[in-house]
């Protein structure tokens, strides 16, 4: 589970090309520790979190979108 954490945190820093994968809500669980995946579907509803987006019926995200929601959300932290 470590390694797969260190993988996924590898794929946010990813440069701007294309990922090797995109991410699913249940890597962003992962990633983030969050209690659920109805967590980045609220997200997703309320505009919140990073931007995604739809294959067919499932839901990805750009390593390189998850990364710049990241790095905005950390603008306005203090140090």
């Amino acid at each position: 589970m470590a390694e797969r954490r260190r993988n996924l945190a590898a794929a946010a820093d990813a440069s701007p090309a294309l990922p090797a994968r995109y991410l699913t809500p249940e890597d962003l669980v992962e990633m983030f520790e969050l209690p659920s995946v109805e967590t980045v579907y609220q997200w997703r509803r309320k505009r919140t979190g990073p931007r995604g987006f739809r294959v067919g019926r499932h839901l990805r995200f750009d390593p390189a979108d998850v990364r710049a929601w990241v790095d905005c959300q950390r603008e306005g932290v203090a140090a």
